[in-house]
């Protein structure tokens, strides 16, 4: 099996060697840039597994870029940053990462969320179908679209993609917390709690759900989440 491909794009080349020092010892492929110019051509002859990004970057808008990646990459996407207000956390993820980190990091501490996130589920083969239907919508995950009876297709991320493919595969079942930590891998904490919340709360809005009273993805407060739709897979 070939070693995961990790992309590192922040303009400190310091950051950038501690990193792939890092990665590279831990086991990963890397490549690195100082530019998103730079980092964007790369991507057209690459396919990283995962994409570390940096929000400060000296020629794009960090969250714009993360906001791309999300909707056109299959790529895990973790943004590394020294923003640490919780109003840019929440940005993030609502753009599409699957995770934050603050600077100053402790290098293992990033090796091990990328571990995590790249942690496959049981539940999840390599052969499974990426076509699901349930109620008037099809959601097919080799293209990241969610595609409605009438009207155009809308995009989803990888991040939504994951939780959106949990829910289908475990319809009218209760999912707890641990159970959404366990299958999508992360860190357990308000972080991950933030996070699955910002992307349900997302996949409501793209199945024109009424947030007050949700028809498919119910919240069961303190115990988890239930997805109530009949679903067909292929």
């Amino acid at each position: 099996m070939s070693q995961p491909h990790i992309a590192i794009l922040d303009d400190e080349p310091e950051i950038r060697q501690v990193l792939s020092h890092a990665l590279q010892e831990a086991g990963f492929q890397t490549s690195s840039f100082g530019r998103a110019t730079e980092f964007e051509a790369a991507l057209r002859r690459m396919t990283p597994d995962v994409c570390l990004v940096d929000l400060g970057l000296p020629d794009r808008d960090g969250l714009a870029l993360v906001h791309r990646l999300a909707l056109e990459s299959g790529a895990t996407i973790i943004i590394i940053s020294g923003r640490a207000q919780v109003q840019d956390r929440v940005t993030g993820l609502e753009l599409g990462a699957d995770d934050y980190i603050v600077k100053p990091f402790d290098p293992a501490e990033v090796v091990a969320r990328i571990r995590a996130r790249l942690r496959k589920p049981a539940l999840q083969p390599e052969s499974r179908t990426s076509r699901a239907a349930f109620n008037g919508w099809v959601a097919e995950f080799d293209r990241y679209v969610l595609i409605p009876t009438t009207g155009p297709e809308i995009p989803f991320s990888h991040a939504e993609g994951e939780v959106l493919r949990l829910f289908l595969e475990s319809p009218k079942r209760l999912i707890s917390r641990t159970q959404m930590l366990d299958a999508l891998g992360g860190s357990a904490g308000e972080s991950f709690d933030r996070a699955m919340d910002v992307r349900i709360s997302r996949l409501r809005t793209k199945l024109g759900e009424d947030p007050r009273n949700p028809r498919l993805i119910k919240t069961i407060y303190g115990a988890g989440y239930i997805f109530l739709g009949d679903v067909s897979w292929g």
